[in-house]
């Protein structure tokens, strides 16, 4: 088994992605004296680098990279070593210029930005096994290696390339996925999976495919669905190539790429397939500033993180000290905020805090992109909190190799989301991230722990289930959410779910297909809502709740209603359903519920799955638990502007103040403490 843990690291990793390349050699000294101020245990390097590293076909120059490597080690850093093909040179693009993606209207991008690749494209395959083989053979067994980080943040900025050359990979890829290798016997499945006798699209063989370029209106949606599953595999076939070559040359090396899986940063790659490839999950994760409560959407992307890893520790290896520079307007961070986002990834399981970058670039498109060392230099708030933050990662060293406890799991499915964003849905307000989003909120304020579970995991473990949006389900995923169901969980799914199949074909029979038998329910009709509608449920005691953007004709097929449409197409319809099958409860919500009625409709799922509500704890005040062999810890973030004190079942020790706690545990406004519970 590949190792898993960066190799010679013994505390929490903490630095950021080094780039001495941009710096004369006279400020490495220097950089290397402030990361050993700061507390920094390892550092990103090479990322970007590949023209300095092979300035010419076949001419490789790693001097500068030999010095850097050992300045490191003797000031007792790792290193993250990547391989840098994410930035082919530009004598590789003079001399292959069909390597550069063309987009779907036909249009070839240009050299001058990064990740700009046709992932299909031999000479670009073939350069990047040679540079990984030759960085493998130099530096596989150097004494501050930890860990290699092959190429830089898949399908971003790029993922799906529509040229010839993909073309031809993609009735490669049809021919492997529906006629084992034969293409005479896939484009009869194709056809069958595609639905290609609408409009007139039959196909006669392979050679007639080409991908879903721009079309005068709406392309076939099955087609568009498996380009994209072709465009991520095509990538992931690119990481594994390399992967490969260093687990042969560097044993013993864990190899990761790092990830982004926030649902509002990249939206073009599988992670649950990709979380089976690296050794190590790792992640970069940005704070989208679009006045949401950012902390919210952070812990859930950690959520997320961790789920895609099963569960084990994982690492957060980029993220920004401040602001970024890439969004309509980039605020600062608020003092204490950047040690409150690092931790709170911690305490959802990552084995530390990796920033985008070490340095503040001087040049190029991320100058304003704040670093560990800003502009201002070491005169600055920014960088007493990095050094601050530095002494508290080492405070929290025990927490290696815990486990982050859930509570509760939330169905989540990349395919899915990618086929329901297809063209011609029966509403665009109805947003499968946004579902998702409020879903988590809403657990968020229950003060649950979320993990994230592909619909067809076992869900056994989990006393509460719930589906924000599952348009494609398959036969499977039906079958093992009735059997969560039958064997004692709760469910609760979201409108719109169950619908299609994994070819983007109704289920045949009522909706909501797949998951008919597990709600005990049928939809006979969707009744979308205008942009200004809204909707009035009522209870059976009377109290009412809202929704807006949807609203079904439901039939209950051994469901009872719970609450029922007061007005609007479907007055006097069910609204909200609640299935007894087997040992469990099934819950079906058949409108978009405002944040009080979700929390209303959630409040009675957690009832019956037995999950108390957790009083105590202020809104916004963070708590999560990691436990290991040698113990457990409670995080408790303060995202509030008020002192708070939270209620602490066992007593124990905190490990950044080193006090001993019970009874209660009070957290200032803004601050993070960790708990080591006694035994």
């Amino acid at each position: 088994m590949p190792e898993t843990t960066p190799k010679g690291l013994a505390r929490l990793a903490y630095g950021g992605d080094y780039n001495p390349e941009q710096w004369p050699e006279s400020v490495w000294q220097e950089d290397v004296r402030l990361m050993r101020e700061a507390g920094v245990t390892m550092v990103s390097v090479g990322v970007f680098s590949w023209a300095l590293l092979e300035p010419e076909r076949d001419r490789y120059d790693f001097g500068w990279l030999d010095r850097l490597l050992d300045l490191l080690h003797e000031n007792g850093i790792r290193a993250d070593l990547a391989t840098p093909t994410a930035a082919p040179p530009a004598w590789f693009y003079r001399a292959h210029p069909e390597a550069l993606p063309v987009t779907r209207e036909g249009v070839r991008h240009a050299f001058g930005s990064r990740a700009a690749i046709c992932h299909s494209n031999p000479d670009y395959r073939a350069a990047a096994a040679r540079i990984t083989r030759e960085l493998a053979y130099r530096y596989g067994d150097h004494p501050a290696l930890a860990l290699w980080h092959v190429h830089n943040e898949y399908g971003v900025p790029v993922s799906a390339c529509y040229c010839d050359t993909c073309a031809g990979h993609f009735r490669r890829w049809l021919a492997d996925r529906y006629g084992a290798g034969d293409p005479a016997a896939a484009v009869a499945a194709v056809n069958d999976a595609w639905g290609t006798a609408f409009w007139g699209q039959r196909y006669g063989s392979l050679d007639e495919i080409t991908p879903p370029r721009l079309t005068p209106t709406a392309c076939n949606p099955a087609q568009q669905l498996d380009y994209r599953r072709f465009a991520d595999a095509t990538m992931r076939e690119n990481f594994t190539a390399e992967r490969d070559i260093l687990h042969e040359l560097a044993p013993g090396i864990p190899v990761t790429t790092n990830f982004m899986t926030a649902l509002s940063q990249c939206d073009s790659v599988d992670y649950w397939a990709w979380g089976r490839e690296v050794d190590l999950v790792t992640n970069d994760h940005y704070l989208i500033t679009d006045g949401r409560r950012t902390h919210v959407n952070l812990a859930m992307a950690a959520d997320l993180t961790r789920s895609v890893a099963g569960g084990a520790p994982w690492l957060l290896l980029e993220h920004s000290t401040s602001g970024v520079n890439w969004q309509p307007r980039n605020p600062a961070k608020r003092p204490g905020e950047m040690a409150r986002n690092s931790l709170a990834h911690v305490a959802r399981g990552s084995e530390g805090a990796m920033f985008f970058q070490w340095r503040q670039s001087r040049r190029g498109a991320e100058k304003f992109h704040s670093a560990m060392v800003p502009h201002a230099g070491t005169e600055s708030r920014v960088w007493r909190e990095v050094v601050r933050l530095g002494a508290d990662l080492e405070s929290l060293a025990p927490v290696r190799g815990t486990r982050t406890v859930p509570d509760v799991a939330m169905v989540w499915d990349w395919q899915s989301w990618w086929a329901q964003n297809l063209e011609w849905r029966p509403s665009e307000d109805h947003d499968a991230r946004e579902r998702a989003d409020s879903f988590y909120e809403t657990l968020y304020d229950r003060h649950l722990t979320v993990d994230f579970a592909h619909p067809e995991a076992d869900l056994s473990a989990y006393p509460l289930v719930v589906v924000p949006a599952l348009y494609l389900a398959t036969e499977a995923a039906g079958r093992n959410l009735r059997s969560y169901v039958e064997n004692g969980g709760t469910l609760v799914v979201s409108y719109f779910s169950g619908i299609v199949d994994e070819h983007d074909a109704v289920h045949e029979g009522p909706h909501p297909g797949a998951l008919r038998d597990v709600l005990g329910l049928t939809v006979e009709e969707f009744s979308p809502l205008l942009a200004d509608q809204r909707v009035t449920l009522t209870g059976p005691d009377g109290a009412t709740l809202t929704g807006d953007v949807w609203s079904e004709f439901v039939v209950p097929r051994g469901a009872e209603t719970v609450w029922t449409y007061a007005d609007g197409l479907a007055a006097g319809h069910p609204a909200v359903t609640r299935h007894r099958l087997g040992e469990g409860t099934a819950w079906y919500v058949s409108t978009r519920p405002d944040s009080a009625a979700l929390d209303v409709i959630i409040g009675a799922a957690c009832e019956d799955a037995g999950i108390a509500p957790r009083t105590g704890l202020p809104r916004d005040v963070e708590t999560v638990r990691r436990s290991g062999e040698h113990g457990d810890y409670l995080f408790v973030l303060n995202h509030t502007a008020h002192d708070v004190k939270v209620p602490l079942d066992t007593p124990g020790t905190e490990l950044l103040g080193g006090e001993h706690t019970a009874g209660h545990l009070a957290v200032p406004a803004g601050a993070v403490r960790v708990v080591r519970l006694d035994a």
